[in-house]
């Protein structure tokens, strides 16, 4: 029989990691990471990756986490409660847990199942692509326990396959090699997704991340009112159908069809959509949400010819390609060269000007524009740099809107905090001469929840602007 003498002993086994008097109060208001810089000191001793209790200088129980000393954060909370194991079960109570959250919040299968700290297991993303979930370890308290991670996944989500995507830098940062392949099943290199009703392909072993972005979900949707409501530019009107004299048919009476200034009945079925202009289109997102929704025509680009490769089969999956034009070039010389052509046959157009001289390419405009780039920011010293070419995309991007028109813009940099962002777009506006009015302001979506007091989850800054000239 066990003395409670033994059991207390037992339980004093585990290391504790104690913290400094001085520091910031952090953990207590829910922030789940400490730094080695707010270690006073560690009593007892653990493997690097396993659990420790975290306590007050005093000695008081805050939370238990792994820990790994090479990592400048240290220790990663797991727990607000004494937790002895990171074994199945833990998982398969954290999985469920994620797994009645997504089946509330977000309407389609495919999506960001585990969030790492948002979802209480800090260092672990999981997404589900059809059948199959693709994972990524950040961090060694996590890698060690990867065969308890996939007996977990596979008995809570019952996937065909689990394919690792660990092959990001951040791993280096915490002493492990970079990883990937098929951890459980069949992983198929391609599979189809379904997003807000569109059919989408994703390349689990080539594509970025882990094959997809599903952060910007209810941001493509959110799209949706910017798409119609444009015929009336181009002189069309709703009229009431023009029957032929002497016929009389019940079921036309009164039908109102769209007519040109010329009094011709218009047959084109998205007679009323927006012109629109995706740049990084990666695979083709935000195109195809602009084509379900009404877009008369969408220049879609990237540079990566692999990427618009891969849009073009997604919009021909979904009976877009009429649609949809594609561009494989730099969004930054693209944006510049329209912005050129466009300024030139404003002064063109002005009188005394000299006519003679060709102009460049160049000069179309759009009523929408989405700028949608990669991080430009991945660390704090790249913010300066990255300030400069958020305002130099948004500064092409709306001189290139229609007037009245929008820009859809969003900086997935965590570095580049909502406030620097907006404060960037307000300067390219005054340089560009133009005025803007918020629509939208928006973050990631539900299938990536935030904790309140991490602002390091706060990465996603995603807004639309009606554009207008001075």
């Amino acid at each position: 029989m066990t003395s409670m003498r033994e059991v207390g002993f037992a339980i004093m086994t585990k290391a504790r990691i104690a913290l400094q008097r001085g520091r910031k109060k952090r953990l207590e208001q829910g922030h789940p990471w400490v730094y080695a810089s707010e270690i006073d000191k560690m009593e007892g001793a653990a493997e690097p990756g396993g659990l420790v209790d975290v306590v007050s200088h005093q000695g008081r129980y805050l939370a238990t986490g792994y820990w790994n000393p090479k990592s400048q954060i240290t220790v990663r909370i797991v727990s607000y409660k004494p937790l002895e194991a990171m074994d199945a079960a833990f998982f398969q109570e954290r999985f469920q847990q994620a797994k009645e959250h997504r089946s509330r919040f977000v309407p389609d299968q495919d999506c960001r199942l585990v969030y790492g700290e948002a979802d209480f297991l800090p260092g672990l993303t999981v997404d589900r692509f059809n059948d199959v979930l693709v994972i990524q370890l950040l961090t060694l308290g996590m890698d060690i326990h990867r065969d308890a991670i996939i007996e977990a996944l596979i008995e809570v989500f019952e996937p065909r396959g689990i394919y690792e995507r660990s092959d990001v830098g951040v791993r280096q940062l915490e002493g492990l090699e970079k990883r990937t392949g098929v951890l459980y099943g069949e992983c198929p290199a391609i599979l189809e997704i379904e997003e807000n009703g569109l059919k989408l392909e994703v390349d689990i072993v080539e594509g970025q991340k882990t094959g997809y972005f599903y952060d910007q979900r209810e941001n493509r949707a959110s799209i949706a009112p910017l798409m119609k409501g444009w015929g009336h530019r181009s002189g069309i009107k709703l009229m009431p159908k023009p029957t032929e004299a002497g016929s009389a048919n019940a079921e036309t009476a009164g039908e109102l069809v769209p007519v040109n200034a010329n009094g011709k009945e218009v047959t084109f079925p998205y007679w009323d959509g927006a012109t629109v202009l995706e740049c990084f289109a990666h695979t083709g997102s935000f195109t195809l949400h602009a084509c379900k929704y009404g877009a008369k025509k969408v220049t879609c680009l990237d540079i990566s010819e692999h990427a618009i490769d891969t849009a073009r089969r997604n919009v021909e999956r979904n009976g877009f390609t009429d649609r949809v034009q594609f561009v494989v070039t730099d969004a930054f010389d693209y944006l510049r060269q329209q912005t050129k052509g466009l300024e030139e046959r404003l002064e063109r157009s002005r009188a005394g000007t000299d006519t003679s001289k060709p102009i460049s390419g160049g000069g179309q405009t759009w009523d929408v524009v989405i700028l949608d780039p990669p991080a430009f920011a991945k660390t704090k010293n790249a913010v300066a740099g990255a300030v400069r070419g958020y305002k130099d995309i948004n500064l092409h991007g709306m001189k290139l809107v229609n007037e009245g028109g929008y820009l859809v813009t969003a900086s997935c940099s965590y570095h580049m905090r909502p406030d620097l962002f907006l404060e960037t777009i307000q300067e390219a506006a005054s340089d560009a001469g133009k005025l803007l009015r918020l629509v939208e302001w928006r973050a990631a979506g539900k299938d990536h929840p935030q904790l309140l007091g991490v602002t390091e989850g706060h990465y996603l800054k995603f807004a639309i602007f009606e554009v207008r000239s001075k």
